[in-house]
């Protein structure tokens, strides 16, 4: 059930890459369809984009205001790619539409401002009190946004600002747990984070010469920003992985690595967890939590989560990992 209702929420978006296509096609080619191109009429995409794709987004996800706000980013992204596949000739709507976005692009970053302050004067709340970073993280965004694909992305994006700006207040004993497993020092896997931030702060200033000079301002200034993002997110992981521990509560494996968005596994689910010492290839039903080298455990499900039946991490301690959830995962099976 948990996967298909993923999979209807990529619906919108795969239908808007569809319509995309098809409808260049359409306006493309001169062909009967299209009347030999007399009947490339604009009015056809925008039926599409601005009724089918909005109906879509409130029929595929739950929460309303997430469906709002993908039907709102979808179809303003459907007018762009709209200016490009219909003729010019056959844009009238559409250049009012093109200008709105801009209007929307406003108020959607003044409501995005807006939730951003009210999310960290909460948490900050939260953090006062000393309670779990991740719950404070969770409970507030989930409380206003649900649990959905946006919620679970925004979630991601706050913690990695959340230990950008306030890291030095964060300690690993706020984390909930009854048992604490790191795993920043397997591998030097703290000291490589480092060598990142390092190399990427020292290339930055050099590759946006070079592209301003070789290239165009605009394609420097773009590169520049997404090598900005990298390096706040390298620095958020850094402080995070030291942090952020694997944690044993309430009958449950919490699996924290870095900054990505904690994994909570049943210890009813496990059935076996194995030392491991063999490169781990990527496959679609294994997920492995690893900065550096080889993981070193092995986690077998009993029954797949989020379409994964076995886990590899990579910890400091794997035999204290691995007999303390054997342990557990025995008094959980006899209860």
């Amino acid at each position: 059930m948990h996967t298909k209702r993923n999979i209807k929420q990529y619906i919108p978006l795969l239908f808007l890459v569809f319509t995309s296509f098809s409808w260049g096609l359409y306006y493309s080619f001169e062909h009967a369809l299209n009347d030999y191109g007399q009947a490339n009429f604009e009015w056809l995409y925008l039926l599409d984009i601005l009724i089918v794709l909005p109906v879509l987004c409130f029929l595929c996800i739950n929460s309303k205001k997430e469906a709002a706000i993908k039907a709102l980013a979808l179809s303003c992204l459907a007018v762009f790619i709209g200016s490009f596949i219909i003729p010019d000739k056959q844009q009238f709507i559409l250049g009012y539409l093109e200008l709105s976005r801009y209007a929307v692009l406003a108020i959607f970053l003044i409501f995005e401002v807006s939730a951003f302050v009210t999310i960290y004067l909460a948490i900050t709340s939260i953090l006062k009190d000393k309670k779990d970073p991740d719950y404070a993280i969770e409970s507030v965004i989930t409380n206003k946004l649900g649990n959905g694909f946006v919620s679970r992305l925004l979630i991601f994006e706050t913690r990695m600002w959340l230990f950008l700006f306030c890291g030095h207040r964060i300690t690993k004993d706020l984390f909930d747990g009854d048992e604490h497993f790191s795993y920043h020092n397997k591998d030097g896997a703290q000291s490589n984070a480092i060598g990142f931030l390092l190399v990427i702060l020292l290339e930055l200033p050099i590759m946006h010469i070079v592209l301003h000079f070789l290239w165009s301002p605009f394609a420097a200034n773009v590169i520049s920003a997404l090598t900005a993002l990298s390096l706040v997110f390298f620095f958020a992981e850094y402080r995070a992985m030291s942090r952020r521990a694997i944690a044993i509560k309430d009958k449950t494996l919490l699996i924290r690595f870095g900054i990505y968005n904690t994994l909570a596994v049943p210890l009813s689910n496990i059935e076996a967890i194995t030392s491991n010492n063999q490169f781990i290839k990527r496959k679609k039903n294994i997920r492995r939590f690893n900065f550096a080298g080889v993981p070193n455990v092995r986690i077998k499900l009993i029954k797949e989560q989020l379409g994964v039946c076995e886990l590899y991490l990579g910890v400091d301690s794997p035999n204290h990992l691995i007999s303390s959830v054997s342990t557990h995962t025995a008094e959980t099976n006899k209860e």
